[in-house]
């Protein structure tokens, strides 16, 4: 336990200090700069909300009066906000406890719930400010360390974020709950890589710096701009563009975490895969998923707390959330439909397990595009990630060669590539897509003949590839770090015990 809390403490220091060089913002009396899920520039009046990040309202003049919050819009991001709970606790947790051995399911319960409720007082204290504040195209600054300013003292009131249309501000609050849930989720998804071998120290140590290193970052180039009303005419779009994150400011379209979310850790998970090494008997003993059940359980509560983390990213109770709400429905079917043919073929025989594989390879797959396409480019990515999916945890692990014991690279990485790459095509408003890329000042957006699929799609794949290196990079080193000071893996004992018993001293079942 000593090691533990040293090594947080190690971590939590290295987190506070690692970006102390970073650029930060001036000190604002209205709310510091702030963004929401999906990298793209699209115009933002209220009839046309875009489907990208946004940020804080830019400070007022003194005699300005302070903006009131939308209450329709405030209420949904907390309903959001929930549903993203949801998703985590109790759905990716029975979802992950099913699919493991009975000896193991609270091991699993335990590294999801403990892993979330960390990463959300991290958040509190400095994930969000590094994230959401302006710093450099890499980093935050710290503006908002500990919560600073969140009560506005000269306004007497909270402070405000923008959506994404102009003149439009939720409470700034809303907004970083919301986001808390999203950087909680995506640390929580890593532990299905290596689950039923690790110490739950290593995984704690683990999350604290891979958290700070590698989320938060890859959450700051994507999602990081100055708002809508920062663009206030022609002459300061180059300047305001400037100060946004890196891959907002290529242009790189994920409305609610294909690359911050699911490539990010999908990667996180293969790499933990191979330093931890291949569970006892991998390949010689039986590992079959001890309770179906549960995991569908798990997988239908996904589905409905995947509502808010899509349709929530609007930002706004308005048609691009009703878009992404639908869209978030079609691909996931589509998606189901897809997985169990592909079953049906290779084996003869389609089954529950591959159904709740569908539903979540759907839902990974349509992320990035939910507020970026057309219905009919939604059902189309949910076919085609169902089909990449499948064969991303048989094919694909199979030429890996790595214990990813519950599929997260199979499934996320894979599914969040696919959607990733596709929301570039089907974004084109001649694929009955919204055509996210529009000019903030005279709110025009982009007409077929005026956007090129091949140049979105590169522009896709540029930010694919810089989050995988990224995450594989800060992976090797905070794997190795925690290993040569806590050691990653338990011992071979422990491990036909059960982590159950052997780490927590519990059982899930009895008798």
């Amino acid at each position: 336990m000593k090691k533990l809390l040293a090594t947080l403490a190690l971590g939590l220091s290295l987190g506070l200090g690692v970006f102390g060089t970073a650029s930060v913002a001036t000190a604002q009396t209205a709310p510091a700069a702030v963004t929401a899920p999906a990298a793209e520039a699209k115009p933002a009046d209220a009839a046309a909300a875009p489907a990208a990040p946004a940020a804080a309202a830019p400070a007022a003049a003194e005699a300005a009066p302070v903006p009131v919050p939308n209450k329709a819009d405030t209420g949904w991001m907390m309903l959001s906000t929930i549903l993203v709970i949801l998703m985590v606790i109790p759905g990716l947790a029975l979802f992950y406890g099913g699919l493991v051995r009975s000896k193991n399911m609270l091991s699993v319960l335990m590294q999801v719930v403990v892993t979330f409720s960390m990463i959300t007082v991290l958040w509190f204290i400095y994930g969000y400010s590094l994230a959401f504040t302006e710093g450099n195209a890499f980093i935050g600054g710290f503006d908002r360390l500990f919560m600073k300013g969140i009560w506005d003292n000269v306004a007497g009131t909270f402070a405000n974020a923008a959506t994404f249309s102009k003149g439009v501000y939720i409470p700034e609050i809303s907004f970083a709950a919301f986001q808390a849930t999203f950087a909680g989720i995506t640390c929580a998804l890593i532990v299905g890589a290596f689950a039923e071998r690790i110490k739950f120290s290593a995984v704690l140590a683990f999350m604290v710096l891979w958290f700070t290193f590698s989320y938060l970052p890859v959450a700051h180039m994507v999602w990081f701009w100055m708002g809508p009303d920062a663009y206030a005419s022609k002459e300061v779009v180059d300047e305001m563009t400037s100060k946004a994150g890196l891959l907002w400011q290529w242009g790189a379209l994920d409305f609610a975490g294909g690359t911050v979310v699911h490539i990010n850790a999908a990667v996180a998970g293969l790499v933990g895969a191979f330093m931890v090494g291949k569970r006892v008997g991998y390949g010689r003993e039986s590992m079959a998923p001890h309770s179906l059940t549960l995991t569908m359980v798990g997988a239908s509560l996904l589905w409905v707390g995947w509502f808010g983390f899509n349709a929530g990213s609007a930002l706004e109770a308005n048609g691009f959330a009703a878009l992404a709400f639908i869209n978030t429905l079609i691909a996931t079917a589509g998606a189901v439909l897809a997985w169990c043919v592909g079953e049906a073929l290779m084996r003869g025989k389609a089954s529950m397990l591959g159904a709740a594989s569908g539903a979540v390879a759907g839902l990974v797959a349509i992320t990035p595009a939910a507020g970026n396409v057309g219905l009919g480019g939604a059902l189309i990515i949910g076919f085609i990630g169902g089909f990449a999916c499948l064969w991303g945890v048989n094919g694909l692990k199979k030429m890996l060669g790595a214990d990813d014991s519950l599929d997260v690279f199979g499934v996320h990485g894979v599914g969040g590539i696919v959607g990733a790459l596709l929301t570039g095509v089907f974004n084109s408003p001649a694929l009955g897509g919204p055509s996210a890329v529009g000019d903030w000042v005279t709110v025009a957006m982009v007409t077929p003949d005026a956007y090129s699929i091949a140049a979105q799609v590169w522009t896709q794949a540029k930010a694919v590839l810089l989050t995988i290196v990224w995450s594989g990079v800060v992976s090797v080193v905070a794997f190795k770090i925690v290993d040569l000071t806590i050691g990653l893996r338990v011992t071979e004992e422990e491990e036909r015990e059960g982590l159950d018993i052997s780490s927590h001293g519990e059982s899930a079942y009895h008798g």
